[in-house]
């Protein structure tokens, strides 16, 4: 087998141990055997373009980042201390213990409002949530959750998504369902526990419940055309980070600018 699918096989299973997924996970997954899994990740076997495609839909990645050999996405979600400095080249994205709390209840708020709309899987709570973090970030100037999402095909990807719901996942803050919508597999998550609303101020409930009540009833083709039209993901290049300052260019109907200002504490 080549250097190509050695280096490959090592990045997946890297992925996939901090993720904290298991082989046999993986390979349920993928609709592959736990040793196909193994053989992948020593190099000793190829992967198909469709195992690629499923692949980076676990890994909640663009293909082409999978791909790239040369840097790594890593999710650090902070606890006491940083982590320790890499030498190798990637993308490192760390979570600080406020932003997990801040995005655990905005996520379980969500859930609580949407989530058991029928349209309002996976794909939909990552434009939800983008839509919520970078309207907050216009009108107030600063970070809701502030999560690190990523252009794709299908429209912003919140990087630290995945890691973090699996955390809320060993938590028993919610539970994770494999489900359909018409004849397309959907995820959905419902919640196991309420959201702590006093960890969340008056006007940022209300950015959320704007964003809801306007864009939740898309199903994810029609939110993902939607988020296509936007100036932060319109000037992003495939696969980069979404500048969260791009979102002072933002053209109607998508900017905030157009509300009135508000007094908070």
């Amino acid at each position: 087998m080549d250097v190509f699918y050695n280096k490959l096989g090592t990045k997946i299973k890297k992925i996939r141990e901090n993720l904290d997924l298991s082989q046999e996970r993986i390979a349920k997954l993928l609709g592959i055997s736990r040793v196909a899994i193994s053989q992948i990740e020593n190099g000793d076997r190829k992967v198909s373009a469709e195992e690629i495609a499923k692949l980076s839909r676990i890994f909640n990645m663009p293909s082409d980042i999978l791909l790239d050999l040369e840097k790594d996405i890593e999710v650090i979600l902070e606890k006491r201390k940083q982590a320790k400095h890499k030498e190798k080249q990637e993308i490192r994205i760390s979570v600080p213990q406020k932003n997990l709390d801040k995005f655990k209840e905005v996520f379980l708020y969500i859930l609580k409002k949407v989530g058991s709309k029928p349209n309002v899987g996976e794909s939909v709570l990552y434009k939800l949530l983008y839509f919520i973090d970078f309207n907050f970030y216009e009108k107030y100037e600063e970070q809701l959750v502030g999560a690190t999402y990523i252009k794709n095909n299908y429209g912003p990807t919140p990087r630290e998504f995945i890691k973090i719901v699996e955390e809320m996942e060993r938590g028993e803050e919610l539970v994770k369902i494999e489900d359909k919508y018409f004849q397309y597999p959907q995820r959905k998550y419902l919640p196991l526990r309420e959201p702590d609303l006093s960890k969340l101020k008056a006007h940022e409930i209300k950015i959320i419940d704007e964003v809801l009540e306007k864009l939740s009833d898309m199903d994810a083709a029609k939110i993902s055309e939607y988020s296509h039209n936007d100036v932060p993901w319109l000037t992003t290049d495939n696969g980069g980070i979404i500048d969260y300052e791009s979102v002072f260019y933002r053209t109607a109907p998508y900017s905030m600018r157009s509300y009135s200002e508000e007094d908070f504490q």
